[in-house]
């Protein structure tokens, strides 16, 4: 949002010009009238939200930022979060915000929810775990019987779509309740007279099970470009289902996890969080890498002497450490990147493992070769420089991207976040590799003594 609107609705808000907001907010869509109150302080805040409908106050408490909606719902009776926002939401939103709140909030905005068939469905909703497609669906759809004929057909789908703002299926299930297809809504123009909807219903559709991890879900999604995809529980019966805007949301918040997992940051942090936590969030992973600094130290220092003696090796350390992590973090980041979007999979694995080998070693001859000329020139062909620093540089440009292509792989294999591995993990690693190599080719290659 510009910052000369910002500055120009300010003095209405100071003023509290209700007849020229209202004007203004009139015309602005949710997002942006969510992105103004994330500038503002509570108390302002809450003088907008008292402009609005209920339905559109539910829709930009949806937008807003997380820690700025969570302090604003603190302030907030359980009562009026219930009937003037949850009332308000489809079931998913509902989901999302009442798990903001702790367990006795829950059950008190719960408990003030109008609409009992509404506070029933989120309390189903709530059982399931969220980073699961049950967690993540809504229940508002748009679902008639395989055995209504085309005029009973019409008449329902009106009746269930007068409470919903978009309708992306029509879904078909039989008598008790399981999913046998979608409706296809150009056959009720074409064919209006054909006696009964499973008689034209399209039975080729993609679903997903409630308890389907929601990673899973969104490759589903971007594979095949579903608008929607139908969740069903584990007999069949249509439980929900996940569309596109929620898994737009749902990549977003994954990339900026990832993101921060691969800067060395802890937890998700906004820029508006506290010093403290963004302090807590960072801290973690500085520390390790300062732990990873003193092992180098005490390493490199156990062979001071032969640093001492060949002062020109001490010259190529924090190259052989930068080129350690920079190869790791390469390979790692592309693993990742195929864990993610399903392009890597058991079938593959050992294919790309073979393919990061030969990549390896072209990078690496390339790079020990570019070490070697210099050396050559700068230390001359018989100094202990000259050959350390280059058939170092090859193992670990070898052994680095390996170990950056496995790491990601086995943190999967054990249900860790592949995405540590992109970040200060294994920069650490491969710089403590790097110097390990350094240290042992020094020793074997030249014969130099500890």
């Amino acid at each position: 949002m510009e910052k000369e609107f910002i500055d120009n609705i300010q003095p209405l808000i100071e003023r509290k010009d209700a007849d020229r907001l209202k004007a203004i907010l009139e015309d602005l869509h949710p997002a942006d009238i969510a992105e103004l109150c994330n500038t503002l302080d509570v108390d302002e805040a809450r003088f907008i939200y008292s402009l609005l409908d209920n339905e559109t106050a539910a829709d930009v408490l949806i937008e807003m930022d997380e820690d700025v909606r969570r302090e604003y719902l603190d302030l907030l009776p359980s009562e009026t979060i219930a009937k003037e926002f949850i009332d308000y939401m489809d079931t998913d939103d509902a989901v999302d915000i009442i798990q903001e709140m702790d367990e006795d909030k829950q059950e008190e905005v719960l408990a003030h929810i109008g609409d009992i068939g509404q506070a029933s469905d989120i309390v189903d909703l709530l059982q399931y775990d969220e980073n699961t497609a049950g967690g993540l669906m809504g229940t508002e759809m748009v679902v008639v019987n395989e055995n209504m004929s085309m005029p009973e057909c019409l008449q329902e789908m009106r009746k269930q779509a007068e409470d919903m703002d978009e309708i992306y299926n029509v879904y078909v299930v039989d008598n008790d309740g399981r999913l046998k297809g979608v409706f296809p809504l150009k056959k009720m123009i074409t064919n209006p007279s054909v006696s009964k909807v499973k008689y034209v219903m399209d039975e080729n559709l993609f679903s997903t099970k409630v308890d389907t991890p929601i990673d899973d879900v969104v490759q589903l999604i971007e594979k095949y470009d579903l608008v929607a995809v139908p969740v069903i529980d584990s007999i069949g019966r249509l439980q929900g289902q996940i569309t596109v805007d929620d898994v737009i949301d749902e990549l977003r918040d994954q990339q900026e996890h990832d993101y921060q997992m691969a800067s060395g940051i802890t937890g998700d942090v906004e820029t508006a969080d506290s010093v403290w936590r963004q302090m807590s969030a960072r801290i973690p992973w500085l520390l390790i890498g300062m732990l990873g600094g003193i092992a180098n130290s005490l390493l490199l220092g156990r062979f001071e002497n032969t640093f001492a003696t060949y002062a020109g090796l001490l010259l190529f350390i924090p190259m052989i450490g930068g080129t350690g992590g920079n190869v790791g973090t390469q390979s790692s980041a592309l693993v990742v990147q195929g864990l993610a979007n399903g392009s890597l999979n058991t079938f593959n694995i050992w294919k790309q493992v073979f393919k990061e080998s030969l990549v390896a070693l072209m990078n690496a001859i390339a790079l020990s070769g570019i070490v070697l000329t210099y050396n050559i020139f700068r230390f001359g062909i018989d100094a202990p420089v000259t050959w350390a620093v280059p058939v170092s540089m090859f193992i670990l440009v070898v052994v680095g991207t390996l170990w950056g292509t496995l790491l990601p792989l086995l943190f999967e294999k054990i249900h860790i976040d592949p995405a540590i591995a992109t970040g200060p993990f294994v920069q650490i690693t491969n710089d403590l590799l790097g110097i390990a190599i350094y240290i042992a080719v020094i020793m074997l290659i030249n014969g130099i003594g500890v």
